[in-house]
């Protein structure tokens, strides 16, 4: 007879491979974040970066099937609960698409055009550069409409 210590490890072993487990133990963070969060507590205004960058990291959460990762975002940050729509994304962040680019996030495309430019960027530049992005920080304090 196999003993208790020997069938926990089968079972977490057999849960692992499966690919179970993680989402186990993030479906029991998810509803012990939930059940603890304060939602007397008023949450600080989203600055309209803010929302944009929650909103490109939400996409990609569940592009990648990390639904309770993208639940706790969305309850902790405040982040509308419905997406907001990826042409406005598009339009807000000046981001070219093609077809092909349409059936992942776009975060996977920005991050793309940053690695291809400055690939470039190295091979034609001589000196360089302080920083390979350039912030504004006007609007961080800024709310979201």
């Amino acid at each position: 007879m196999a003993t208790i210590t020997e069938l926990k490890a089968v079972l977490k072993d057999t849960l692992e491979k499966r690919g179970t487990l993680g989402q186990i133990k993030a479906r029991i963070r998810a509803e012990v974040f939930n059940a603890l969060d304060d939602q007397s507590e008023a949450r600080p205004p989203l600055s309209h970066e803010n929302l944009l960058i929650n909103e490109l990291i939400r996409e990609y959460l569940v592009f990648n099937k990390y639904k309770y990762a993208a639940s706790v975002l969305t309850a902790e940050s405040g982040q509308p609960e419905v997406p907001l729509d990826r042409d406005f994304l598009v339009h807000e962040l000046n981001v070219v698409e093609d077809p092909n680019s349409r059936s992942v996030p776009l975060l996977y495309g920005i991050v793309a055009q940053l690695l291809h430019a400055d690939k470039e960027e190295k091979t034609h530049q001589m000196f360089p550069r302080s920083s390979s992005l350039q912030f504004s920080r006007r609007n961080f304090d800024k709310p979201a409409n």
